[in-house]
């Protein structure tokens, strides 16, 4: 009998590819949003979670499955799972490493060259004739600027390795530095700002990170500077840096991820400076038709007896 295991989220529906493998292997019961409750019939015959990064498992769904045996996530993004209950009922939880990292750096480097270059705004100017009324306000280089990296993991080392081929000066900062980075390790965000051009966020999300990047960090970047986020939405002081972006303490943004998606503030949505993004980091469909595949894999490598592919630390 094929073991059972419940979808959460509409990734899994929305890639044929990876819904046919799984069912291949598995009797899948598929929600589209966090469940707040279960069938408790269901409930009992689950034994294997698959969830998106950006719904997660929190103790409250873990408790309403008393019978799981495995957490395998779609994403990256561990802030929304809760690691402690795992952790307590002896959960392994895997997630989605490798190709995620190289799709969200390419994301961030190309809304970085959008806010740059004004590609959105160019676009709006060429289709509302005002190309006929005089040329283009001129844009900024990024060549021979500075790059400075919030959190060196995966994918900010990928953004970083971009980053170098545009002729950029990198530094970064996280918790600690990483031994084997080519890059110059800054301890001191405020100062690392200070320092750079362009800001990148790429940390982790959660408590530890909450409004990282504070007042004061987005002042120390500048009004000739830019924040660019696809990390969470809750790294950054968002009333903060909306109210440098109004004043021009703060000169551009480019924003894949916000405290409260997708009901974004709406004060985000007047300003010029500004780009924005619908959180769509690894959204290319051999990306995410991968990390769907990684997600059947380590399911079934835990009901075979496998090693996992891609296992947490808890």
């Amino acid at each position: 009998m094929k073991p059972d295991v419940l979808a959460v989220g509409p990734a899994f529906v929305l890639l044929p590819k990876v819904m046919d493998e799984m069912r291949r292997h598995f009797t899948v019961h598929h929600v589209s949003d966090y469940p707040a409750s279960l069938d408790r019939d269901l409930g009992e015959r689950i034994r294997g979670l698959a969830t998106e990064a950006n719904r997660g498992a929190k103790r409250d769904l873990l408790a309403l499955l008393p019978k799981l045996e495995i957490v395998s996530l779609f994403g990256v993004g561990l802030d929304l799972v809760d690691l402690v209950a795992a952790r307590e009922r002896k959960l392994p939880v895997t997630n989605t490493p490798g190709v995620v990292g190289r799709e969200v750096a390419d994301l961030a480097i190309g809304m970085m060259l959008a806010s740059a270059r004004q590609i959105v705004f160019a676009d709006h100017f060429v289709r509302e004739g005002k190309w006929k009324q005089g040329p283009l306000p001129l844009g900024r280089s990024v060549h021979g600027k500075t790059m400075g990296i919030v959190g060196l993991g995966e994918i900010g080392r990928s953004i970083a390795d971009r980053a170098v081929a545009f002729g950029m000066r990198v530094l970064y900062h996280g918790p600690r530095r990483k031994p084997d980075a080519p890059y110059d390790y800054a301890s001191d965000l405020v100062a690392m700002a200070e320092e750079s051009d362009f800001l990148m966020v790429a940390c982790k999300g959660g408590p530890e990170t909450r409004h990282l990047v504070s007042a004061a960090v987005i002042a120390a970047l500048g009004p000739g500077g830019t924040l660019v986020n696809v990390a969470r939405g809750s790294v950054v002081d968002e009333a903060a840096l909306i109210a440098a972006l109004k004043s021009g303490a703060l000169g551009f943004a480019a924003l894949d991820v916000f405290e409260n998606s997708p009901n974004i503030n709406d004060e985000f949505l007047t300003l010029p400076n500004v780009i924005l993004q619908p959180h769509q980091g690894s959204a290319a469909r051999e990306t995410r038709e991968a990390m769907g595949l990684q997600v059947v894999e380590n399911l079934r490598a835990h009901f075979e007896g496998r090693p996992l592919p891609s296992p947490v630390k808890l």
